[in-house]
C-alpha cells in the first residue's frame, strides 16, 4: 500500500483559498504577480508530493521484504561479505609486504652515500694514462664542507693471498676501512669486537672476518677469535666476527670471505694515500640526494676538470621498491574486486527472482497511484541495502583478522582505513549497478497485466 502524507501547512494552504474566496480576490487585485507566483509554487509542491514516496516508507517496505525471506537475503549478501573482506585483507597483505621490504632496505643503509672515481680525460688515451683516484684529503674536505655528515670511511680494496697455519693458502678480498665503517654499513658483530680508533691510530694488525670465513677456517665464530693468519707474510689477529644486517642484492663490496683491517695498516701494502671508494653516512635519508650532489661538487673542485666522480645511494632504490609494492597491491586489489563483481551478479539474479515473485504486488501498488520512479527506487534501494549490508559485515571481518593477529602475536600489521572506505564505496556501487536492471524491469511492468498475473 502507498501511504502519502500531507503536510499540515500544505493542508492549511489548500483550505484557506476555499474558505476565503473574497480575500483571495482582494489579494489578486492588489498584487496579481505575487499571487500567480504563489499559485505556481503551490502547484509544483503538490505535484512533487503526489509523485514522491517518502524514503522512510521505501526503507520499511525493503525491511518487510527482507524479513519475509531472511535466508535468501543472507546468502545474497554473503558474496559481498567475501568480496569486501578480500579487498581489505589484500590491502593489508600488500602494506605488510611493503613495510617488510622497506625495513630490509633501511637496514642496508639508506642514509649512506658511496663515492668513487669513474674515470676522466678528454680522449681514450688520456683516460687510460691518467688516474685521479680519491684520497683521504677528499674525505676530510667533505667532512668539513658538507653539513649533515655523521660518519665517513675510506675503502681500500686488495686481493691478497692469505696464509693459514698448516700451509693452507686462499685468495681473499681484504678491505682497509676506518672503525666508522661498521656504523655506515650497519654491520653486526656476532663475536668479539670491531677494531676501534685506538687500533687504527696505533696501526694494530688486527682483523674482523665474516661468519662464513670463521666457520670454514676455524669451525665456528667463537673459535676464530684470537686466531692469526698472514697477509703478505705479516701476521694479523682476528678480534671479531661480523655479518651484514641484510642481503643487499649484490650491491655490496663485502663477499663471504671478506676480511676487514684498519685502513692505517692496509695503506702500507699499497704505499699510497689513494682509495677505491669513500663512504659517508648522513643524519637523515631526506638529506641524501642533496648531499650526494654537494659531495661530488666538493671533490670535483679538488681534482682535474675532466675527472668524473659518481655517487651511489639507496634512496632511489627505496622509492622504486615502494612504487613496485604499491603497484602490486593495486593489482591484487583489482583481482579481489572480481569477487565483488561475482557478488553483484548474485544480487541481480536474486532481485530478478524477487521482481518475478512480486508482480501482483507491483500491479496493486501501481493501481493505487505508485509511479515509475517510486517502483524503481524501491527495488534499487533493496539491492543497495543488500550490497551495503554485506559490505559492512565484510569490512568488519576484514579488519577483525589482522587486528586479532596483531593482538595475539604482537606483530604490528599495517591497517589502511582507506581500504575500508574503498570497499564500502565499491559495495554500494555494485548494488547500484547490478540492481538497476531488476528495478527498471519492475518499474516498466504494466499495471493491468501485473494484476492479471497468476
Amino acid at each position: 500500500m502507498v501511504r502519502i502524507g500531507v503536510d499540515p501547512e500544505l493542508a492549511h494552504a489548500i483550505q484557506k483559498p476555499l474558505d476565503s474566496p473574497a480575500h483571495l480576490v482582494d489579494k489578486e487585485a492588489m498584487n496579481p504577480v505575487t499571487e500567480q507566483a504563489r499559485r505556481s509554487a503551490f502547484q509544483e509542491t503538490l505535484v512533487s508530493a503526489r509523485r514522491t514516496m517518502l524514503m522512510s516508507e521505501i526503507l520499511k517496505l525493503a525491511a518487510d521484504s527482507f524479513r519475509s525471506s531472511k535466508t535468501r537475503f543472507a546468502l545474497t549478501a554473503l558474496g559481498m561479505v567475501i568480496g569486501t573482506a578480500s579487498v581489505i585483507l589484500v590491502v593489508t597483505i600488500g602494506l605488510t609486504g611493503k613495510q617488510y621490504v622497506l625495513a630490509l632496505l633501511e637496514k642496508i643503509g639508506t642514509n649512506q652515500v658511496e663515492v668513487e672515481y669513474a674515470g676522466g680525460g678528454a680522449t681514450q688515451e688520456e683516460r687510460a694514462r691518467y688516474t685521479d683516484n680519491l684520497t683521504l684529503e677528499d674525505e676530510k674536505a667533505v667532512d668539513q664542507q658538507v653539513p649533515g655528515v655523521m660518519y665517513s670511511s675510506p675503502v681500500l680494496a686488495m686481493h691478497s693471498r692469505i696464509s693459514f697455519p698448516g700451509g693452507l693458502q686462499k685468495d681473499t678480498v681484504v678491505l682497509g676501512v676506518d672503525p666508522a665503517y661498521q656504523f655506515i654499513r650497519n654491520l653486526i658483530v656476532t663475536d668479539g669486537r670491531f677494531f676501534d680508533q685506538t687500533d687504527d691510530a696505533m696501526h694494530i694488525k688486527c682483523a674482523v672476518v665474516t661468519t662464513l670465513f670463521a666457520r670454514e677456517r676455524y669451525g665456528s665464530a667463537d673459535a676464530a677469535i684470537g686466531r692469526t693468519f698472514q697477509i703478505l707474510g705479516i701476521p694479523f689477529t682476528i678480534v671479531g666476527v661480523f655479518k651484514e644486517s641484510v642481503s643487499d642484492f649484490g650491491m655490496s663490496e663485502i663477499t663471504d670471505d671478506t676480511v676487514l683491517v684498519p685502513y692505517s695498516v692496509a695503506r702500507y701494502f699499497t704505499g699510497t694515500e689513494r682509495v677505491n671508494q669513500v663512504y659517508f653516512s648522513m643524519q637523515s635519508m631526506d638529506e641524501v640526494n642533496d648531499a650526494a650532489k654537494e659531495i661530488v661538487r666538493v671533490i670535483g673542485l679538488r681534482h682535474r676538470k675532466n675527472s668524473i666522480y659518481k655517487t651511489q645511494t639507496l634512496s632511489d632504490l627505496l622509492v622504486t621498491a615502494a612504487k613496485i609494492a604499491d603497484a602490486l597491491t593495486a593489482m591484487l586489489v583489482l583481482v579481489a574486486a572480481v569477487t565483488l563483481a561475482v557478488g553483484g551478479v548474485g544480487i541481480m539474479n536474486i532481485m530478478l527472482a524477487n521482481v518475478r515473485s512480486r508482480i501482483r504486488e507491483i500491479g496493486i501498488r501501481k493501481a493505487l497511484g505508485a509511479t515509475y520512479r517510486e517502483i524503481k527506487l524501491q527495488f534499487l534501494t533493496e539491492a543497495v541495502l543488500i550490497s551495503l549490508t554485506g559490505g559492512v559485515v565484510g569490512s568488519a571481518v576484514g579488519l577483525a583478522i589482522p587486528l586479532s593477529i596483531r593482538l595475539f602475536s604482537g606483530y604490528d600489521f599495517p591497517i589502511s582505513w582507506l581500504s575500508v572506505l574503498i570497499a564500502l564505496t565499491a559495495a554500494t556501487m555494485v548494488g547500484v549497478v547490478f540492481g538497476t536492471v531488476p528495478a527498471t524491469r519492475a518499474a516498466q511492468l504494466d499495471p493491468v497485466d501485473a494484476l492479471k498475473y497468476e
